[in-house]
């Protein structure tokens, strides 16, 4: 992960937060394109997730993940 990756694990704990364990593959591309954007950086694989090939979709598998594993162990909140 780059160095400066700390508002990217920012963005993903927002998703853990507001989808929990629903967080999909998309979930995690989107943040991550919207950490791209914010940096000024672009990448091929700005694209909707689904004009990307199969093999470059996969790769957001581990970090969404992740986050539902998170999720999961997140203790319930109560109103």
């Amino acid at each position: 992960m780059p160095d400066d990756s700390d508002e990217l694990f920012l963005l993903y704990a927002v998703l853990a937060r507001v989808a929990g364990t629903h967080v999909t593959n998309e979930d995690v591309h989107d943040a991550w394109v919207a950490w791209m954007a914010s940096r000024g950086k672009h990448h091929g694989s700005m694209v909707p997730f689904d004009e990307l090939p199969a093999h470059v979709r996969d790769e957001d598998a581990p970090f969404a993940d992740a986050i539902r594993s998170a999720a999961a162990e997140r203790p319930e909140r109560r109103a």
